[in-house]
């Protein structure tokens, strides 16, 4: 998952000042644009999880990113990107704000508060990035999931609510990281022994969870 924006301003204020639209995705599997279409709006995700992911000319597909509640997704249509060069598709029951690209572009010209954050927001997602590329190419599957549900879940953040994830398919997972299935089983199995997670409604991941990042 991307970072949040960087202080405290109230995205969603300023997202519905210029008409953005609420839109309710659901059920899980349901696409928010799909890859070759036009690039014509940016999402903001309020609740729920997005998958972003890229089809290629063979027919295999591959997870680029995961991005939940605070995340922002199609932002490419604002660097002139004229189609999709990728799909965004709901993991479980989501909801967005729907924004036209040019409604946010005068928005980013208008606001400079909002502005600023929004910078810093791509910033932050793209050292993020950079991360999750390095994370792929050196690190094992078991440290690969940990970081993956630790981000999912916010950690770092002062907004404790977002510790407690709605259910995450294990294939998404799987796919997320670059692993099998049977892997993710194995590993989510030792986690919730160990008390690194807790299915309760929802699958809560711990602080403990961050010593399996951290060990070598």
């Amino acid at each position: 998952m991307a970072s949040k924006l960087a202080t405290p301003v109230d995205i969603e204020a300023y997202l519905r000042s210029v008409g953005a639209k609420i839109v309710a995705v659901s059920p899980r599997g349901r696409a928010l644009f799909t890859q070759g279409e036009p690039a014509d709006d940016v999402f903001y995700i309020q609740e729920g999880s997005v998958r972003l992911s890229v089809l290629s000319k063979a027919g295999k597909e591959a997870v680029v990113a995961m991005f939940g509640a605070g995340d922002f997704v199609g932002e490419g249509a604002l660097a002139g990107q004229a189609v999709r060069m990728g799909s965004a598709t709901a993991t479980v029951p989501t909801k967005v704000l729907q924004v036209q690209k040019g409604a946010m572009q005068r928005l980013l010209h208008e606001q400079h508060e909002f502005s600023d954050n929004f910078i810093a927001y791509m910033l932050s997602r793209n050292i993020r990035v950079e991360a999750d590329l390095v994370d792929q190419l050196f690190n094992r599957s078991e440290k690969r999931l940990a970081r993956a549900l630790l981000l999912l879940a916010r950690y770092g953040t002062p907004d404790q609510e977002h510790r407690v994830l709605p259910k995450v398919s294990q294939e998404v997972l799987a796919e997320t990281i670059g692993t099998t299935r049977s892997r993710v089983n194995f590993f989510m199995n030792k986690f919730r022994r160990l008390g690194f997670i807790d299915y309760n409604g929802g699958l809560k991941v711990n602080d403990s969870l961050l010593t399996v990042v951290l060990h070598d």
